[in-house]
């Protein structure tokens, strides 16, 4: 019975090597068929959407999503079976994600327009399994992990200046705009496109004040959203040491238990 626990154990261990792309001779070649398959689902999507779309081509389309459904499916009873406690992965971030990338197609055929378009939308959730397997994409999901709350508190900041802004606005040009900033909540929408510097033009400000605070916003907001990016840089630049440091010292351990073995055979060899 402990032999076959070991073994089961191995098996197991093995079966997440493979999924998760660590394996030598068939991780790679896993993560890649994976990675097509996911950026082959996303444009068959897209085409789907085509409105002049021939019948025979949207059959193919159907058929090809069942059968990556199919495999999204077998991967996550895997993922279930190889895992070391099953209900963690369930409930964790990975797990729904897997979850989400072929669950939502089961239930394509659910009434209402509401209901199918956020089913759709759902489906897309299956683009986020790339991460998974790219490791460029891992170390940056680390990186927000790390900074997670510096962002939190920015994002905080970014609502408050939102808000402040929407006011402002408000304010200024209300009394001579009151078709477009008719109250603080319809003002928001100014805010944010000023604040992220997009400027759309479908609101404006005529009045003095109303150019003069919006200078002002513009100025905060190149300032305010230029902060994520560098406390993000800095923190991949963090891990991307880390992980030299690591190498470096897996490489010095296996130095030196190169000349330790070759100590120790000479040693031998003398006596």
């Amino acid at each position: 019975m402990l032999g076959l626990k070991a073994r089961d154990s191995a098996s197991q261990e093995r079966i997440r090597d493979i999924l998760d792309g660590r394996d030598k001779s068939l991780g790679y070649w896993v993560a890649l068929a994976l990675h097509g398959l996911i950026l082959l689902t996303a444009i068959a999507f897209a085409v789907s959407t085509v409105p002049e779309l021939p019948e025979h081509a949207r059959i193919i389309l159907t058929w090809f999503e069942r059968i990556a459904v199919a495999i999204f499916m077998f991967e996550y009873f895997l993922r279930i079976f190889a895992a070391k406690h099953p209900m963690h992965y369930i409930v964790s971030f990975w797990g729904i994600i897997d979850l989400l990338a072929w669950m939502p197609s089961l239930f394509m055929t659910a009434g209402g327009t509401v209901a199918l378009r956020l089913l759709r939308l759902m489906q897309m959730v299956r683009i986020l399994k790339v991460i998974r397997y790219s490791r460029a994409l891992q170390r940056l999901s680390r990186a927000f992990v790390s900074v997670h709350a510096e962002l939190a508190l920015f994002y905080i900041i970014a609502l408050f200046l939102i808000y402040i802004s929407a006011v402002g606005i408000y304010f200024f040009e209300h009394e001579v705009q009151p078709e477009i900033f008719t109250s603080v909540p319809a003002s928001l929408w100014w805010a944010i496109v000023t604040l992220t510097t997009v400027g759309y033009g479908d609101a404006i400000p005529v009045t003095l004040g109303g150019k003069l605070f919006t200078s002002l916003i513009l100025f905060m907001g190149m300032g305010v959203f230029a902060v994520p990016a560098g406390v993000i840089t800095s923190a991949l630049v963090g891990h991307e040491i880390e992980d030299i440091e690591e190498s470096l010292e897996k490489i010095e351990s296996s130095a030196e238990e190169k000349a330790y073995r070759d100590r120790l055979r000479r040693s031998k060899s003398n006596d």
